[in-house]
């Protein structure tokens, strides 16, 4: 673990799921058939969305939407209203436009550009799931982090709301955001999962999540999840399956770059595994860790080291 106070954590935060999500922006959509025969090592330009190497995608841009909404004194219709403005007003992109979008979050911001009174816009149906929400939560992990379990709760099933309704996904985030608690309290990434698995079950029947919802989260719950093997991982955008991915990548590496490039070599979904993986990396390994040829093509390193220090001041 490396520097621990809250600006280094917050910024090491955003630089590693950056880089995770710049990573696999080249190689997105292709398959884990292809990484095996080139397995992505560096930093690429071009493939999948023509972009130049360090591009991130929706995944930071919506990450720092969050963390610009708390930077600005946060409220879930500013968090809104953010999202918004980077779809509609090219807020938050690496290079002044839009190149990635998932569907149920483009449903979504639809929705809000059409009803300015409109907050909670996310899809509420089993198959609105994507993985659009847990990308971009990680900066709750720094927000009210001391808070009783359910208005922390309530806060980040509304946060997922604003793009995915239904409450699975809401679950995903907050499992996640507690492993990042435990990472930032300095436990290490096998004691961070522990710690999760151990408090979760109390948690999850507190907030009366129905059994039916929480049997979803069985592997990562019951501990198999670190020895399952890599065939049995899935890279989709299904926010389950993200969730698993990025857990199971942190908990089989020891480096933040071999746990990114693990991430991103799954293939399919390569910029939101790698995002979501390289977040909670980020927070553990710290930003000295990252390579700095990665962070050298970082697209605007500055600003989000900037947003880093404003939001870490606020909260």
């Amino acid at each position: 673990m490396s520097d621990s106070s809250p600006e280094a954590q917050f910024r090491a935060a955003l630089l590693g799921l950056a880089v995770g999500d710049a990573l696999g922006v080249p190689v997105e959509f292709q398959s884990r058939a292809a990484r095996r025969l080139d397995p992505v090592a560096a930093m690429r330009a071009y493939g999948t969305h023509n972009q130049p190497a360090g591009t991130w995608s929706d995944d930071a841009s919506l990450t720092f939407c969050l963390a610009q909404a708390l930077a600005d004194g946060f409220t879930v219709g500013l968090t809104a209203e953010y999202c918004r403005r980077w779809y509609y007003e090219n807020l938050w992109t690496p290079h002044g436009s839009v190149f990635d979008i998932g569907i149920t979050t483009r449903e979504a911001l639809n929705r809000l550009q059409a009803d300015p009174d409109l907050i909670l816009a996310g899809g509420t149906d089993e198959y609105s799931n994507g993985n659009g929400a847990l990308m971009r939560i990680l900066p709750l992990a720094f927000y009210q982090a001391e808070a009783p379990l359910a208005e922390r709760f309530q806060l980040i099933r509304e946060v997922s709301a604003i793009t995915h309704g239904h409450i699975r996904s809401a679950v995903a985030c907050l499992l996640y955001l507690e492993v990042a608690r435990h990472l930032r309290a300095g436990r290490p990434p096998a004691a961070a999962y522990a710690a999760m698995r151990e408090q979760a079950p109390a948690q999850l029947h507190k907030l009366k999540i129905p059994t039916h919802e929480t049997d979803h989260f069985e592997r990562i719950l019951s501990g198999r999840l670190p020895d399952v093997a890599v065939t049995a991982i899935d890279s989709g955008g299904y926010v389950l399956h993200t969730l698993e991915a990025a857990l199971w990548c942190l908990l089989r590496h020891e480096t933040y770059a071999e746990t990114v490039l693990a991430a991103v070599n799954l293939g399919d979904d390569t910029d939101t595994t790698g995002a979501v993986t390289g977040g909670l990396a980020g927070l553990y390994y710290g930003e000295a860790a990252i390579p700095p040829e990665w962070l050298a093509v970082l697209a605007r390193r500055a600003d989000i080291e900037e947003l880093a220090a404003r939001a870490a001041a606020a909260v």
